[in-house]
């Protein structure tokens, strides 16, 4: 017709203007270009002028940066007006191809409208980051006359009969539409910002977080091409190439995504839904309805592109049928194809980009913000949580990380995962009606195989999800085990019981591999299934079926496999994640107002509920009912008694359970205003608990606890600076653990370093006061952690301090130090309120006010003159207890000012030093050092991809399995490309169809076997690797020497054990596997698009370099966000565990705001790290998909023009386009798991770093196959007599010596004490009998035999020791006492009535079995080193050494115990490490020790004659 063509030709009819210029074709379209041209004439030299401006470039300057309103809704548009002017341009080459002339009407205007959108957003963009709008009025006149002339247009195509059975009218009314819509975005800027037109303009401020240079996550304001490009992180990627990527890089979280701001939101919603169902329950069901109030919006929304994009993905297979089908009619023509190829690239390009846009919803407006909410309001009720919780092994720190960890990133992953609910069906019935469209009747066979199989997948997740549940609980038991077996590595070795915790975990370690065997056969199982239906379903179609058919069907398999395989993984998801929130809700609710947790504990992943452990209490002996605790007569109270006090319990009874008997009753106390109260007492007698009882950490029965600060405020009370019994210190420095939130004060903190006498410890520090403490301060000494302690208390201003037995672990010296200028003169002077729990009586008369406990209740209270007028038997025990001779008991003090040494502090730092500059020696070391946990060094180890790892971890699979892994692989791919290629011939073939069938099906069935021996494979080669890695570990480190755990943090080794074993058991098979099938996939796609088509070479080339550079660039960012993302998930973690060790403390401090301060600043540090580890992930994946989508088009250009210059078969084509839909997939695959596996591959290199460790040499010289050698050996030691002979110890090679030329001589049976200052060489003398240290110099004879020659096990069997810090282990009183299983009952009851324990044990359920709980929390300290003194007497060796083993327990009971073992070890030799030095008066021999010499060696009553003795000075300063 005339209308549509207007050709060169003379005579055309279509140049005709009679009928008015706008009734002819050529003059309407012609019109439609000048207002294109009229855009790119005004808008390019502005451009042009301000394309050198910084506001231009991709980096904007914050303060200018702003949308405009209806910013997306322009983007999209625009983003439509681009598509649908292509599909313009394409119908218009196509309609041009009808006659030999050639008509540029018909698609120029649309080239040249496709010129000025580009140019349209591009202007925009320039403007919008320059908050320039007066320059938009150019778009507003653009606008308008598009859609005038697009619609004279339109209207002129009605006016003709042109209808909607013509493309190009249905193409026209679109984009009458889009301009119209654009023009009415444009009006609304005017409408909203006021630019023109108007006298007063609007202004309008940039978002507040981009007027804050520190936020660079730039994702939420950002326009629309670059939220779905990631176009902002290039200079991200490209700056992360050159300087490692550290938090200051990142910068901060944006305001909307912190965790304060999302917290506040989902508490807003919990209120509006209590508001509007008040009477309901506050279950889990509130949890949901918060949530999806707070987030359902982003939710919905992200579901809604989901779906979009998943239906566009199926555009792909479709345009495969129509381009082989229309290949297969041999049209020599190219114009036809060329529609159904730009449709395939076109959405290509725009799927990526929906999906992406997609993904950024749900991962940065949800997961994240969820977690973190999540997050916060656990710590919120941590907070709230009662101490019994902790100390009654209800809930432990592991439990409440757990909860952290897994329950909240469980709730993340579904939020992550909910849009699949709805959108994988969704694709999965699409996905089938279009293969019944394509191939009839014949596609319900593949939805029979579906339906089917449905079942038994159903029971292999169930299967994977129970091996996975009993994997993780295995885990946990074996990292509790390997944890109590790190923390007591001391003790072990000294009682040479390293085989028994070995075997323990090796059991446990059994277990958790026989689960992860099931988990890898079912994960082999499961991943096959969708091969056996894919193969099912090509087998049910028609004999007769086209190569458009099989091919187009094919794709729409690999499309439906993964809904069909991940369907299960997100129902599976979404029941972790109601359980999830079950369990938080249970967690929050039932945590408030200090009450006890509820019965259900939150353990792992897959939260299956277990029965409470039952513990009691036995800090205080159970009694048969309460009224044996109301028996005890009130005390009378004084009437004189001054008003002026602090604190009044009035007639109070606490208890830590809410069932259990009261631990404290009939308490009427008064604690005096400005003065010093000293509470004393026996072991377990409640000292401790009452002050948890006046802080409030004990549930109270009844009575009144009231404080007084300016007048009666009742249960309320101001911060009170608490040191408790147990350190408790922050993974911080020494200045920061000191002033501890405070402000500092330079002079203050110099008088509390003084009076904590903690200068010299400070002075040999790496870096001072400034040198990190380690977890749990390991690297500090008991005496040193607990003056840091102490020195918390003395810094801060309160009121009021609460010090729990501080000079338990400090020497006599020290403690007067401590007493003198710490409490005395810092404290009591100040007029500030002190009480002090302490068992070293000598200090008594310095009490202003004395509380004597016993058995739970107040024995007797006053001043020392009323205990002595009223109490005097009291009086008098204390006399004597304290070796009085006088009635005056006053303190004579000895000023003597030394220099203490900190020798076992010295020699942690020494050897750390010594050990980096080894590692500095070796090339490769350095990088497998335990320095790697440190942050700095982390994130600034940036090696190359660590290939020798990665051949560290293949040769372990043995030489049997590695080429069976190699060939399984090679042998797959090379049959599934067979089974395609087979496929193309055959459906080229219209003939002869018998033999390409049997040769299919033998390929299919060969494809599946070797599948499933290829996963089988792969994951058998993961569990013989970690088999053997972690058998090699424990080994290695059980028989390390004591100064590897010296000089090595224990969250070190522990997390070698726990994060690194849990990569190679579960992460690196699946990654490894994954890598090498999306590599091979690669490479065969690419290898069959080439084969199909050899042009695609040339093109291969540039897309191969630009894939190369990306992958290069992603990587090395990738591998520092990852380790940032893991280095800032620690302190997190870290800070939760911390903060439930020390929740007595900050309560007591009242610094819960200040802690939670700091919990909110970890959170958005490890979440800006995530997001920007998602972010990389964005980039990469849609760069991938991009070169995939070039992959795409280029294949299909070169398929056709091969098959219509080469006759290239239909079929062949079909398999290269079919090969080049999947190649974006796997290439975004191969480089995400190339990264992944360089990150995981550091955990194999760690772990053989630490397999590096020399072990002790546990041989003896002495012949066991002798006749005499056995004798000795069997019976050593027979005696007990012991000789050292010019002894000189070290504790590395490169250290200085402890002790040096040490001669002595113990006869059988003698009793000898050894005193001497901190750092004088005691506690090293005990460990050389037991060759834990370094003897490079004389020798120690017991019983004529150098214990050098014994074998180490025989020697630390035959030997007893008690350390001075208690261990004891989860279990029970008999495997604490005796775990070898040697002793009877009556041999275990005998070492408690000795340890004077005997009592306490009769009175718990169960005896000897009674439970005792994780480092045996649930006793006193003073009882568990009771305990540790009953193990060591269940040995019955002839020596028995004894290290400062009464430093926790009172002089009373001290008192007996020295009498017990002068007369019940008669017959041994007894050597007693002292500070106090009264406790060795009656020994047989003293050693005075000096700087590792022995300095006077003589009988006591010897050296207390000589008037210059130093033993005689200790004797006195200790009265």
């Amino acid at each position: 017709m005339a209308l549509a063509f207007c050709g060169d030709e003379g005579n055309s009819t279509a140049y005709n203007v009679d009928h008015g210029v706008l009734n002819n074709g050529c003059f309407v379209d012609a019109l439609n270009v000048v207002p294109h041209v009229f855009l790119l004439f005004i808008t390019f030299p502005i451009l042009f002028i301000g394309w050198g401006s910084q506001s231009s470039k991709v980096h904007i300057h914050h303060s200018t940066w702003l949308h405009f309103p209806g910013h997306n809704l322009r983007w999209i548009l625009t983003f439509i007006l681009l598509f649908v002017l292509v599909c313009e341009i394409a119908e218009g080459i196509v309609s041009d191809g009808v006659s030999e002339s050639r008509h540029l009407h018909l698609y120029m205007p649309a080239g040249m409208a496709f010129l000025a959108a580009i140019t349209s957003v591009v202007y925009y963009h320039n403007i919008e980051t320059s908050n320039f709008p007066k320059l938009l009025i150019a778009l507003l006149f653009y606008w308008t006359l598009a859609f005038i002339t697009k619609t004279i247009k339109f209207v002129k195509f009605c006016d003709n009969g042109v209808g909607f059975s013509q493309l190009r009218f249905c193409l026209t009314g679109l984009l009458v539409v889009l301009y119209g819509m654009l023009l009415a975005v444009e009006i609304n800027v005017i409408r909203v910002r006021r630019y023109v037109f108007f006298k007063t303009p609007k202004e309008v401020k940039p978002p507040e977080d981009l007027q804050d240079l520190g936020v660079r996550f730039l994702q939420p304001f950002v326009n629309l091409l670059s939220k779905g490009t990631y176009w902002w992180m290039n200079t991200f990627i490209k700056t992360a190439h050159k300087k490692p990527i550290d938090l200051k890089t990142i910068g901060k979280l944006p305001i909307a995504m912190r965790a304060l701001t999302n917290y506040i939101l989902l508490n807003e919603a919990f209120e509006a839904q209590k508001n509007k169902r008040p009477s309901s329950p506050q279950g889990s069901g509130s949890i949901w309805r918060a949530l999806c109030c707070a987030f359902g919006r982003p939710l919905l929304l992200s579901s809604t592109f989901r779906i979009l994009a998943d239906l566009l993905g199926f555009a792909g297979p479709l345009c495969i049928s129509g381009i082989v089908h229309n290949v297969g009619k041999g049209n020599n023509t190219i114009r036809p194809q060329v529609l159904p190829v730009l449709d395939l690239a076109g959405m290509e390009l725009t799927f990526p980009t929906v999906a992406h846009i997609v993904l950024n919803l749900i991962l940065f407006l949800s997961a994240n913000n969820i977690s973190s909410i999540f997050q916060t309001k656990i710590y919120n009720k941590i907070m709230q949580l009662s101490t019994s919780n902790m100390s009654m092994g209800e809930m432990t720190a592991g439990q409440i990380c757990n909860l952290v960890a897994i329950d909240t990133n469980q709730l993340m992953w579904f939020f992550f995962l909910c849009p699949n609910l709805w959108a994988m069906p969704v694709q999965i019935i699409v996905g089938v009606l279009l293969l019944y469209y394509l191939l009839g009747i014949s596609a319900l066979i593949g939805a029979a195989v579906i339906i089917v199989l449905a079942p038994v997948q159903y029971f292999v997740a169930t299967k994977l999800s129970q091996a996975q549940r009993s994997t993780l609980e295995y885990s946990n038991e074996r990292l509790k085990k390997t944890n109590e077996m790190l923390r007591g590595i001391k003790l072990l070795k000294l009682y040479a019981w390293e085989h028994i915790f070995h075997s323990s975990v090796e059991e446990t370690r059994q277990k958790e591999m026989t689960s992860l065997k099931s988990f890898a056969l079912y994960t082999s199982i499961s991943s096959k299934f969708f091969s056996f239906l894919i193969h099912c379903s090509a087998k049910g179609l028609k004999a007769d079926f086209s190569p458009s058919v099989a091919f187009a069907s094919i794709s729409l398999f690999h499309i439906l496999v993964s809904p069909l395989f991940l369907l299960s993984s997100v129902v599976r998801s979404t029941v972790k994640a109601l359980v999830s929130s079950f369990c938080n809700c249970n967690f929050r609710n039932n945590a408030d107002a200090l009450l006890v947790l509820p019965p259900i504990p939150v353990i792992s992943a897959f939260l299956f509920f277990s029965q409470p452990l039952k513990v009691v209490n036995r800090k205080r002996p159970a009694r048969e009912d309460w009224n044996n605790y109301t028996t005890h007569t009130s005390r009378p109270i004084n009437i004189t008694e001054p008003d002026d006090f602090c604190v009044k319990i009035t007639n109070g009874f606490f208890t830590w359970t809410p069932e259990g008997p009261p631990a404290l009753s009939n308490i009427d106390i008064r604690i005096p205003q400005g003065q010093l109260t000293m509470i004393v007492g026996q072991v377990g007698c409640g000292k401790s608990s009452l002050l948890l009882a006046i802080l409030g950490e004990m549930q109270k029965i009844s009575g009144t606890v009231s404080w007084k600060c300016q007048e009666w405020e009742p249960k309320k009370r101001g911060s009170v600076a608490y040191a408790s019994q147990k350190p408790w210190l922050l993974n911080a420095t020494v200045e920061e653990n000191i002033t501890f939130e405070s402000s500092f004060n330079k002079q203050r903190y110099k008088a509390v370093i003084d009076a904590c006498s903690l200068q010299p410890d400070i002075d040999i520090l790496p870096h001072g006061d400034q040198t990190q403490i380690g977890e749990r301060g390991i690297n500090l000494s008991g005496g040193q952690r607990q003056r840091i302690s102490v020195a918390r208390a003395l810094y801060q201003q309160t009121n009021v301090v609460f010090l729990d037995d501080p000079f338990s672990a400090l020497d006599i010296h020290l403690s007067d130090h401590l007493m003198q200028e710490g409490i005395l003169k810092m404290l009591r002077e100040d007029k500030r309120t002190v009480v002090l729990v302490t068992h070293k009586l000598q200090y008594l008369p310095h009490a202003d006010w004395i509380i004597a406990m016993k058995d739970g209740y107040i024995q007797r209270e006053g001043t020392l003159k009323d205990i002595q007028k009223s109490e005097t038997e009291l009086f008098e025990h204390w006399k004597t207890l304290m070796n009085r001779q006088d009635q005056e008991l006053e303190k004579t003090t000895i000023e003597t000012k030394t220099v203490l040494e900190r020798t076992n502090l010295r020699r942690t730092m020494y050897s750390r030093e010594a050990l980096l500059k080894d590692d500095e020696e070796d090339e490769e070391e350095a990088t497998e050092s335990d320095d790697e946990d440190n942050l700095s060094s982390v994130l600034h180890q940036r090696a190359k991809m660590p290939w020798r790892a990665c051949g560290k971890y293949l040769s372990a699979a043995g030489i049997l399995l590695l080429p069976l892994l190699v060939l399984s692989q090679l042998l797959k791919h090379t049959v599934m490309v067979a089974i395609d290629y087979c496929l193309a011939r055959w459906t080229s073939d219209v003939f002869n169809h018998s033999p390409y069938s049997k040769v299919f099906s033998i390929l299919c069935c060969l494809g599946i076997v070797l599948c499933l021996v290829t996963s089988i494979a792969v994951e058998w080669t993961g569990l013989k690797v970690t088999k053997k890695l972690h058998a090699s570990l424990l080994n290695k480190i059980i028989l390390a020497p004591m100064r590897f755990f010296e000089t090595t943090p224990l969250g070190s080794i522990l997390n070698r054990f726990s994060a690194d074993c849990n990569t190679i058991d579960q992460h690196i098979p699946a990654t490894l596997e994954c890598l090498s099938r999306s590599t091979l996939l690669c490479v065969s796609a690419l290898a069959v698009i080439s084969y199909v088509t050899p042009m695609f070479l040339i093109a291969l080339v540039p897309l191969a370099i630009m894939c190369y550079f990306i992958q290069k660039y992603f990587r090395v960012a990738s591998r520092d966000l990852q380790q940032l993302d893991d280095s800032t998930q620690l302190p997190l973690l870290s800070h939760f565990s911390e903060t439930v060790e020390g929740l007595t403390t900050i309560r007591a401090f009242r610094y819960e705001a200040k802690f939670r301060q700091k919990l909110l600043e970890y959170t958005d540090s490890n979440n800006i790290a995530s997001l920007f580890l998602t972010a990389a992930n964005r980039w990469l994946e849609v760069r991938m998909e991009y070169i995939g989508a070039c992959v795409v088009l280029i294949a299909a250009v070169t398929s056709i023009t091969s098959c219509l210059y080469s006759k290239l078969s239909s079929g062949l084509v079909g398999l290269g386009l079919t090969y080049a839909l999947m190649v974006s997939n796997y290439l975004n695959w191969m480089v995400r798991n190339l990264a992944d596996m360089e990150i995981q591959l550091g955990a194999v290199k760690r772990i053989h770093g630490l397999l590096k460790t020399e072990a002790e040499n546990y041989e003896g010289l002495l012949c066991k196959c002798s006749f005499k050698g056995c004798w000795f050996i069997s019976s050593f030691p027979y005696r007990g007599e012991i000789q050292i002979q010019n002894l000189s110890v070290r504790y590395d090679s490169n250290l200085k010596p402890v002790l040096k030329h040490v001669n002595a001589h113990i006869s059988p049976g003698q009793k000898i004490g050894i005193c001497g200052r901190t750092g004088s060489g005691k506690s090293s003398f005990s460990l050389a009998f037991f060759r834990m240290v370094d003897t490079f110099e004389g020798r120690i004879i017991i019983d004529g035999i150098d214990i050098a020659k014994l074998p180490l096990q025989t020697l630390r069997s035959r030997l007893s020791i008690i350390l001075q810090d208690p261990i004891l282990f989860s279990g029970t009183i008999r495997f604490n006492l005796d775990p070898e299983k040697k002793c009877t009952d009556s041999m275990l009851w005998e070492a408690l009535e000795i340890a004077q324990l005997k009592h306490v044990v009769k009175a718990l359920p169960g005896g000897l079995d009674a439970i005792v709980t994780e480092g045996g929390e649930n006793f006193s300290q003073g009882q568990r080193q009771l305990f540790c003194l009953a193990r060591a007497f269940v040995r019955k060796t002839s020596i028995f050494i004894m290290d400062e083993a009464t430093a926790s327990i009172d002089m009373a009971t001290e008192n007996i115990l020295q009498k017990v073992v002068m007369t019940a070890f008669a017959d041994r030799t007894v050597v007693t490490i002292a500070h106090r030095v009264h406790t060795i008066l009656n020994a047989d021999l003293v050693i005075v020790m000096k700087r590792g010499l022995i300095l006077e060696y003589d009988k006591p009553e010897v050296l207390l004659e000589q008037e210059d003795s130093v033993f005689a000075s200790f004797v006195q300063a200790d009265k």
